[in-house]
């Protein structure tokens, strides 16, 4: 039987010892504000592609990984992954010395794939409904180790919450807080600390028109599969079906989600790279997209770029 933790809230001294718990390894990233010119809302940019790692999953990897046992650490540790998750516990078990396994979906960027082994991950590439089942079973055959799930973890999603502070800290004035949605790991962390430091501020979800299955979830008043997904440069959000687990610990901190069409997503790329100078791979412009609609209100906005890892070939012509 898979190995699950209790679903229970996450609570602000948690999330505030995490932040001590992880300091030594992840970056306070800034916010930047984006100059959209008159009539356009007041957005700021999480800047989460400065991690080390290129992507906010470091924060819940590093988390994760402190709070493992010495016995479950001298068992290896691995991970299912897209890349970016994978990234995350490469490092931080390279750090502590642990040996690290990484479950990638073989559609995974080539820069995902090369970061991933320099950090000195063995990689086993699988298609992505193999991923996907291997994410809910926890299980993978013939891999050992303590499992370390890319969102549905506690201490991982605890991680994520340590952004939510240096949100607040840094503009106490957001009215909304905008991130991308794959297994919802992002939302739940950072929506878990914005509502117990301030219960006013609406925390939304950015998905892809290709795989939007929180808004399909939303809308049914229940965790649903999204009809007619499709594969797309946004590879690391998007999921074919919101995990009922995860529906359990999104379901009290998203207020809405906001779906996006793969043109949108592109221009929000552009507009980061000509007004911010910032790469940003196709999840991590999401959430800019989304607030560009209109539909998120006036701001202020933060949106979060939750990640920079993307194949310059493929960045050059999705901004082209």
């Amino acid at each position: 039987m898979p190995d699950f933790d209790d679903i229970r809230p996450i609570t602000l001294p948690e999330i505030r010892a995490a932040r001590e718990r992880i300091a030594p390894t992840i970056l306070r990233t800034p916010l930047f504000r984006l100059d959209l010119g008159p009539g356009m809302p007041d957005v700021r940019l999480k800047l989460e592609n400065l991690q080390p790692i290129n992507s906010y999953k470091l924060r819940g990897a590093a988390n994760a990984m402190a709070m493992l046992s010495e016995a479950e650490r001298q068992l290896g540790v691995w991970t299912i992954s897209a890349g970016n998750a994978g990234q995350g516990v490469a490092y931080a078990a390279r750090q502590a010395g642990v040996p690290c396994t990484v479950v990638v979906i073989d559609s995974a960027p080539i820069a995902k794939i090369e970061r991933m082994k320099a950090l000195g991950a063995k990689l086993v590439p699988v298609p992505y409904p193999v991923a996907w089942k291997a994410m809910g079973d926890r299980s993978f055959p013939g891999i050992p180790g303590t499992f370390i799930h890319p969102f549905d973890d506690h201490d991982f999603i605890t991680g994520h919450g340590t952004m939510g502070l240096e949100i607040f800290e840094d503009a106490p004035d957001t009215a909304v807080v905008i991130a991308g949605i794959g297994g919802g790991g992002l939302i739940t962390g950072v929506g878990s600390a914005l509502k117990a430091l301030n219960p006013a501020i609406r925390v939304l979800g950015a998905e892809p028109e290709t795989a939007a299955a929180m808004a399909t979830s939303l809308a049914a008043g229940s965790a649903q599969e999204f009809p007619g997904w499709e594969a797309s440069f946004v590879d690391g959000a998007g999921s074919r079906s919101v995990f009922p687990r995860m529906w359990q610990r999104m379901r009290p901190v998203v207020d809405g989600s906001i779906v996006v069409s793969l043109d949108q997503t592109r221009q929000a790329m552009r507009l980061m790279a000509e007004k911010a100078r910032v790469i940003s791979e196709g999840a991590g412009a999401l959430a800019l997209a989304a607030a560009l609609t209109g539909q998120a209100g006036d701001g202020p906005i933060i949106a979060i770029v939750s990640g920079g890892n993307i194949d310059l070939e493929k960045y050059i012509a999705c901004i082209a």
